[in-house]
């Protein structure tokens, strides 16, 4: 709608629709929409104002099954999946969680069984299997 506001002064509407590909009636149906919102849309702004404040106060961590509890035990009872897109359409998303880290990497694979290293030493076995220095 933007495009025809601003060519509408040298070309007029109607050319400017015709060569976007628009219908002259979605286009002035779209400036009836927008002058007047549904009830929806207006409930879907108040909405994603409260979302957007639940997901500061919470640091950016909640993603929606948390907003949406959250909403919920405000008293507004909302669907999930449109928590999901009014965070969606407002670029909000929850935290990630990191993978735990088992403590091993690749050079460092699980210890032996206490007393296997021991023994194996006094039976001249190297412990250099355990490390990562052939690596």
């Amino acid at each position: 709608m933007t495009l025809v506001d601003e060519l509408r002064d040298r070309f007029g509407v109607e050319p400017v629709l015709r060569v976007i590909g628009v219908a002259v009636s979605t286009y002035y149906g779209w400036l009836v929409q927008a002058a007047n919102p549904s009830a929806r849309r207006r409930e879907d702004a108040e909405l994603a104002v409260e979302i957007a404040e639940i997901h500061d106060v919470s640091g950016g961590t909640y993603g929606s099954p948390r907003l949406h509890a959250m909403l919920h035990r405000r008293g507004r009872h909302v669907g999930r999946k449109r928590v999901e897109r009014l965070m969606r359409d407002a670029g909000l998303q929850g935290a990630f969680l990191q993978p735990r880290s088992t403590g091993r990497t690749a050079c460092q694979p699980a210890r032996p069984p206490f007393g296997v290293a021991e023994a194996d030493a006094s039976h001249g076995v190297s412990v250099e299997l355990f490390s990562c220095k052939g690596i």
